[in-house]
C-alpha cells in the first residue's frame, strides 16, 4: 500500500473590520481581535489532536499571525512558500461586497464562476492560480509522503487546492464554505483523494 498523506487546510482567522466583506485578495491586512482569540482555538485543536511533521505557510501578514498561537506550542517552524498566497482579484480587490454588484452586475457570491470565465477584470487567470495549486501540493506531496502537513493560507486558495485534489471545477467550490480559522482535512493516498473534514471551526462558540 501507498503511504496516506493528511493535508491539514487552515484557513487564516477573521480579517480586521475595515476589511469584511471586501475583496481582499492581496491586500496585506492582519487580523481582528476576534481573529486572534479564533486563532488561539484553532493551535489549541490542531495541536491537542494532530503529530505535525510538517507546516506550510502563506507569507501574507493574516496568515502569519493566525499561526504564532500554533507556533507557541509545536517545534516547528513554517516553510513560506510564495505559491500559497491568496488569489489576485484584480480590479476587484478592495470593493465591497455590494459595489461588486453595482459595477459588474454579478453578486459577490459568484466570484468563483466570474474568476473560472476570465470575467474579473485583471484578475489572476484561473488556469494560472490552478497551475501554482498544482504545483505546491505536488511539492507538498513529495517532500512528505506519508507524514501529517498542516497548510496555513487562505480562502481561496483552499477552494483551488480542494479542486485540484477533487478533480472538480472551481466553480463547485461555491457549495463548500470556508470559514475563518477552520480547518479542511484531505487524505492523499497515491491517486485516491478523500475528504475528511470540511470547514471544522474550534471557534464556534465565542
Amino acid at each position: 500500500m501507498e503511504p496516506t498523506t493528511r493535508l491539514l487546510f487552515l484557513r487564516h482567522a477573521e480579517v480586521e473590520e475595515a476589511y469584511h466583506r471586501v475583496f481582499g485578495g492581496r491586500i496585506d491586512m492582519a487580523i481582528s481581535a476576534l481573529g486572534r482569540e479564533q486563532a488561539g482555538r484553532l493551535a489549541e485543536y490542531v495541536s491537542g489532536r494532530f503529530q505535525l511533521d510538517a507546516l506550510y505557510s502563506s507569507p501574507m501578514r493574516r496568515v502569519r499571525m493566525t499561526l504564532e498561537p500554533l507556533l507557541a506550542r509545536i517545534p516547528l517552524q513554517p516553510l513560506v512558500d510564495d505559491d500559497l498566497r491568496e488569489v489576485d482579484f484584480g480590479a476587484w480587490t478592495g470593493l465591497r461586497w455590494e459595489q461588486i454588484s453595482e459595477r459588474y452586475g454579478v453578486t459577490a457570491y459568484d466570484w468563483l464562476d466570474s474568476l473560472e470565465r476570465g470575467a474579473m477584470p485583471d484578475a489572476e487567470p484561473e488556469e494560472m492560480f490552478r497551475r501554482r495549486l498544482e504545483r505546491v501540493l505536488a511539492r507538498i506531496q513529495a517532500e512528505n509522503s506519508g507524514k501529517t502537513v498542516a497548510v496555513a493560507c487562505h480562502g481561496g486558495v483552499i477552494r483551488m487546492a480542494l479542486a485540484v485534489l477533487l478533480d472538480l471545477p472551481l466553480r463547485k467550490m461555491t457549495h463548500l464554505e470556508i470559514d475563518y480559522a477552520s480547518l479542511t482535512w484531505v487524505d492523499w493516498t497515491g491517486p485516491k483523494r478523500e475528504l475528511q473534514l470540511q470547514n471544522f471551526t474550534p471557534w464556534r462558540d465565542l
